[in-house]
């Protein structure tokens, strides 16, 4: 196999002191994430609004950049917004979702079920490649880095040993989360695919995770790390490749997990604080006041009347009226895009959008 790719398992013990200290701290948080994802009441809410902001960084990890208004406009009116890289966006949380139905449906995470999540995500059904020519380029001096297996009958075969690592603990017994690392890195390694490798690898660490009920949703989304530590992400892979330094890469995996999670508790703690602050304040305000209505509003930072017409099951005339009463009121901001009024959820589109304003990327609207 080319640059030291291999079959799993590996033949020596990964689990040394150092791996064993920073297991336990990335558990620790990982736990508390659960917990607290379990707190809100409509789990579709937190997998929706967060898989936004995992697509959106993972996206931008292979140079497709969007914004947060952009993709959240494409997702409300796909008719109107015609950018490329907010329709990519958009479909690796079809790809998500599509994924997460199959390992909460069968319990497994097969090969199967990843060329269903990389079609989903590429539109496309070339399965695993069939042709000659794959390599892995430096992307400032353009110069190959990693050339993976290029035999047809090698990327099954690899493919089929990955399955099995992922869902017989009996052929590898480690901790879930030093597996997920070595699980990575095995799927960029073989890189099956014509296109969405990265991607399609980083929708199968959460997904692994739900499999071994780390998680009971997949809300732990590693790509923010990963796209602020992109040098050291790509340079501990080929690490692996070149000399075997399996530590380096599962300690910097670890800490992706660590460092996510606790982001991520304070984003949900967010989420349901501002649920519970319109909740009340919409209660006391509102006749028309109703938990599906609260659910719309969090569902996603856009809503427009035909939605809230359809969840509340009222007229046109009727959610207008809803949606305009809780612009005027300051729970949200009315645009208009074509002849179409959409209301922003300024609560939560605060929430999703802080840390990118931290660093510079985009304003609230």
């Amino acid at each position: 196999m080319q640059s030291g790719l291999s079959f799993l398992p590996p033949l020596e013990d990964l689990e040394t002191r150092a791996i064993l200290k920073k297991t336990a701290n990335a558990h620790r948080y990982l736990a508390e994430l659960k917990g607290v994802s379990a707190t809100i009441p409509n789990q579709r809410i937190l997998i929706n609004t967060l898989s936004l902001q995992e697509a959106k960084d993972s996206s931008a990890i292979e140079n497709i950049i969007t914004t947060h208004d952009e993709l959240f406009k494409e997702e409300l009116f796909p008719e109107y917004v015609s950018s490329a890289s907010a329709k990519e966006v958009r479909n690796y949380v079809s790809a998500l979702w599509t994924g997460f139905e199959l390992v909460r449906k069968h319990r497994l995470l097969t090969k199967n079920h990843i060329v269903e999540i990389q079609a989903e995500l590429e539109k496309n059904r070339a399965g695993f490649r069939k042709l000659l020519g794959t390599e892995l380029k430096n992307e400032l001096t353009g110069e190959t880095v990693y050339t993976p297996p290029q035999n047809p009958d090698d990327v099954m075969r690899l493919m089929e040993n990955l399955e099995r690592f992922i869902n017989d603990d009996s052929f590898f017994n480690a901790d879930p989360l030093v597996k997920m690392a070595m699980i990575h890195h095995q799927f960029e390694s073989i890189h099956p695919f014509y296109d969405g490798n990265g991607r399609t690898g980083r929708i199968i660490n959460v997904l692994y995770l739900v499999q071994k009920e780390l998680l009971n949703i997949p809300v732990l989304y590693l790509s923010r790390y990963i796209v602020r530590n992109k040098s050291d992400y790509y340079r501990l892979l080929q690490a692996v490749r070149d000399s075997g330094d399996w530590e380096a890469w599962i300690l910097y995996m670890l800490e992706a997990v660590e460092q996510t999670s606790r982001q991520t508790i304070g984003m949900v703690q967010s989420i349901g604080s501002a649920l519970m602050d319109y909740k009340h304040r919409i209660r006391e305000r509102h006749k028309f006041y109703s938990q599906d209505l609260i659910n719309n509003l969090f569902f996603h930072p856009y809503t427009k009347i035909d939605f809230l017409e359809k969840d509340l099951k009222v007229s046109r005339l009727t959610a207008t009226k809803y949606l305009d009463t809780l612009s005027d009121d300051g729970f949200l901001i009315k645009e208009k895009i074509g002849r179409s009024n959409y209301y922003v959820n300024i609560a939560l589109f605060h929430v999703l959008t802080v840390q990118g304003k931290e660093a510079g990327d985009e304003k609230a609207p």
